[in-house]
């Protein structure tokens, strides 16, 4: 940070003067009385002591909080300095103003953030061993000393000594600078170490801070914040309650053009804009991100927690269990599918009476309806609670769901990818006798239970939707619900945590949250409402919370806006696309790419003209968010293989499209700092006018906004309704379900429902094979030519790199 007077930073700063006469004991209790004050949040003491009596200094330095240690003197922060460690309370203000300083070249940075520089306070060094050195810090207070033939070519010095020489630094600036930024917050390391390294040597070269400590810079207070170890926690719910008045802050959307297997890095964006925004930028920030299935993580990616200088920290923690959301899902999601089968497989086996008699059993000599069974007699119109006095007709209807086994649509799911489970035969022991079906599974971020997570806006309401959740029909076409089953309250509290959003951070100490994580192409492809909506809050009015939507703008974006908006309220300032050269040329039809080996000449030389082709992906999906009303700005993520005139191609035909800026981006390299011409864009855009809209209206019949979504944003020609799907289009307007948004479930790859389409495919006709209802959630969604619900391992998956050392317990080999 720049040097800013303590007032203007709102610092309240006071003195507590000890008279000359004071003992050690007596400065010793002071210091004890302040570390004990907790709205004392730092300690300076000024040295040298001026007492007549003789004091201890090292123990005086060493009697201060190490979290209070605005100096960091303290043993204890001085010994984590020399080991690197820079994630917990303060360090001494000279080394940090070296790191700080930011006119220092390159090679300062990369030594400086290695931890090998050299701190030399010279006293009377002889010119042979300051002659070694790259970086000399000058602490004497006697002017030039240091005589120019001591110090090698290329070496920069820092003057620490109360020597006013024009165009030497001065110890006041230097370490009042970081004294200062020690009180704003506690200094966090990132940099340069080396560009050649992986995402996870990066991800463990910085050192955490506290996730207690993050909590409090954010404005949460301790009783709504459940801490899962040192580096995650769960936010309680509560805290909306108590910032209701708070106006928000500013609300950006990352989305990107149509995914290529040369990759775009969106997650990197949403990351690196936020650390830009944030640690650059001096702005109130926010992440909020979804967390990765557990499936693409040992199958096709290895990861999602950014890349890079742009990451979410640890990304052990980001992309294995978390706090053990998705196998919350996992659990309640089986659950209804147990009960599903297990209540056919009863109704099929007994009496009405015997069934009754199980359903409501005897305890303590009576029978007693449960309150979801309650619920239950009242949608059947009996207004009853004593079970002896049901009739033998309500008790048929009671305890009788007459599923119709062919109209289950709820399906099984787990957390990897499983292609032989795509379709299953169940019932095959003899203990279910005869009793079969064929069954699938789906991947577990499929589940409506991770999409009603996403969209829910409280706890009640979770509940609510969980309840609503349609399963199958019964023989006489009506719906069956879990409420109907009376699972829905056991739903609930399998979820009760899940609910409240996860809070990390990224490499340059911006807070994120991670929260659901629905697939894009699947279900709706976005983060929590609830998330978003803290965030929104904790920030402020002139703060910013950027959130990522999956996959291509076609795909996560539509979805965004059409669902997630609806279902929150929350209107977004700004569109961000992200945008490559390499994924570019590959839309304008470049060659395949073979996992493994190098790429061909035309991904990695200058090609203008391939390129300008490709483009054409880019202005589709610019038109894309138009259709929405909200700026856009296309930050082109760029790498070392392209060119300037490449660069300054795509950001001038993303303008010349209608963008309102496009900018160059390098977060991968250089982490915030690569984004600020981003982060700078964004700010503007977010003050532009804008004209919200959606794409349409709920009450048109289901095939319509199905076929406005398939010409406006994918450019077919129309639609097919496969018989399948015509008959689903029949059933749910029957049911009353056809108010509902749509979600497509559709390749990402392609604008098209063909997945080998590149570019802006024209010409089409998009077939619909079936149609689903997430009643719960919300939507319907329409399946999409062969749409698998369960991705499947490739030939070579990720997992073969995947192992834990013993020693350490580290993770290695993921991204």
């Amino acid at each position: 940070m720049k040097l800013k007077a303590a007032a203007e930073i709102g610092i309240h700063a006071t003195h507590m003067t000890l008279p000359k006469t004071a003992t050690e004991q007596e400065v010793l209790h002071s210091i004890k009385e302040v570390n004990e004050n907790s709205s004392v949040h730092g300690l300076i003491v000024q040295l040298p002591l001026d007492s007549i009596h003789k004091i201890d200094t090292e123990k005086v330095t060493n009697a201060v909080a190490p979290e209070k240690d605005v100096d960091g003197l303290t043993s204890i922060n001085a010994g984590k300095l020399s080991r690197g460690d820079l994630g917990d309370c303060f360090i001494p203000g000279t080394p940090n103003g070296c790191i700080q300083n930011n006119i220092m070249p390159f090679i300062v940075h990369c030594f400086l953030l290695l931890f090998l520089f050299v701190y030399l306070f010279i006293y009377l060094f002889g010119g042979i061993q300051v002659g070694k050195a790259d970086i000399l810090v000058v602490g004497i207070g006697k002017a030039e000393m240091v005589k120019g033939e001591w110090i090698k070519k290329g070496a920069v010095v820092i003057d620490c000594g109360i020597n006013h020489i024009p165009g030497l630094f001065l110890s006041p600036f230097v370490q009042l600078n970081c004294l200062m930024s020690n009180l704003c917050s506690f200094f966090f390391l990132i940099r340069c170490i080396c560009r050649s390294n992986s995402d996870i040597v990066i991800s463990r070269s910085c050192v955490p801070k506290p996730i207690d400590c993050m909590a409090r810079e954010v404005g949460l207070l301790s009783d709504e914040v459940e801490l899962y170890g040192k580096t995650k926690a769960k936010v309680q719910l509560s805290i909306i309650k108590r910032l209701q008045s708070q106006p928000d802050g500013k609300y950006v959307v990352v989305t990107g053009i149509t995914p290529t297997p040369l990759g775009e890095g969106k997650s990197t964006t949403t990351i690196g804009l936020v650390q830009a925004l944030g640690a650059h930028m001096n702005l109130n920030v926010f992440a909020c991100v979804r967390q990765p299935s557990q499936g693409p993580t040992f199958g096709i990616k290895g990861g999602a927690a950014g890349g890079g200088y742009s990451q979410v920290i640890p990304m052990e923690e980001f992309n294995l269990h978390l706090t053990g959301d998705i196998h919350a899902i996992t659990a309640a999601n089986n659950l209804v599918a147990a009960a599903i089968d297990a209540r056919m497989f009863h109704e099929s086996t007994q009496t009405d009476k015997a069934l009754y008699n199980r359903l409501v059993p005897l305890s303590g000599g009576q029978r007693k309806f449960s309150p979801i069974q309650i619920n239950r007699l009242k949608r059947l119109g009996i207004e009853k609670t004593d079970p002896s006095t049901l009739t033998e007709e309500e008790i048929t209807r009671f305890a009788r769901l007459n599923i119709d086994p062919s109209s289950v649509t709820w399906q099984r799911v787990l957390d990897t990818n499983d292609r032989f489970l795509r379709k299953i035969t169940i019932g095959q022991s003899p203990t279910e006798k005869g009793y079969t079906r064929e069954a699938q599974f789906d991947i577990t971020v499929a589940s409506e239970i991770m999409a009603v997570l996403a969209l829910t806006s409280s706890l009640e309401d979770m509940r609510q939707r969980l309840a609503k959740m349609v399963v199958a029909t019964s023989c006489s076409g009506q719906p069956i619900t879990t409420e109907d089953l009376g699972v829905s309250g056991a739903l609930t509290v399998l979820m009760k945590d899940a609910i409240k959003p996860n809070l990390m951070q990224t490499l340059e100490g911006t807070p994120v949250f991670v929260h659901a994580g629905p697939f894009a192409n699947i279900a709706h492809g976005n983060s929590s409402i609830l998330a978003d909506k803290i965030a929104l809050k904790l920030v402020g009015p002139d703060g910013f919370v950027v959130t990522e939507a999956g996959f291509g703008a076609d795909i996560g974006m539509e979805k965004f806006f059409n669902i997630k908006c609806r279902y929150s309220g929350l209107r977004p300032h700004v569109v961000v696309l992200v945008a490559t050269v390499r994924a570019l040329k590959m839309h304008g039809g470049g060659p395949t790419v073979t996992a493994g080996m190098p790429l061909p000449k035309e991904y990695v030389e200058e090609n203008l003209e391939l390129l300008e082709k490709g483009c054409s992906n880019m202005r589709k999906q610019i038109e894309n968010a138009q259709h929405f009303g909200v700026p856009v700005v296309v930050a082109v993520n760029a790498f070392k293989t392209d060119t300037d005139a490449e660069l300054d191609l795509v950001c001038s035909m993303a303008k010349a499209a209608g963008a309102f800026d496009a900018v160059r981006c390098s977060h991968w390299a250089e982490g915030g700092a690569g984004a600020v011409a981003l982060g700078q864009a964004v700010q503007r855009a977010s003050g532009a006018t804008s004209n919200f809209k959606f794409l349409y209206d709920l009450e048109l019949p289901i095939a319509d906004k199905i076929r406005i979504i398939a010409q406006k944003i994918y450019g077919a020609d129309d639609i097919e309704l496969l018989p399948e799907a015509q008959h689903k289009v029949e059933l749910y307007t029957k049911l009353g379900f056809d108010n509902l948004p749509i979600c497509m479930a559709k390749t990402h790859l392609s604008l098209s429902h063909e997945a080998d389409k590149k570019g802006v495919p024209t010409g089409f006709i998009l077939p619909i094979r079936d149609i689903r209802a997430s009643v719960g959630a919300g939507f319907l969604f329409p399946l999409v030519g062969t749409m698998p619900t369960i991705p499947g391992l490739p030939t070579r998956p990720c997992f073969y790199d995947i192992d834990l050392d013993p020693e350490t317990e580290e993770v290695n080999g993921l991204f």
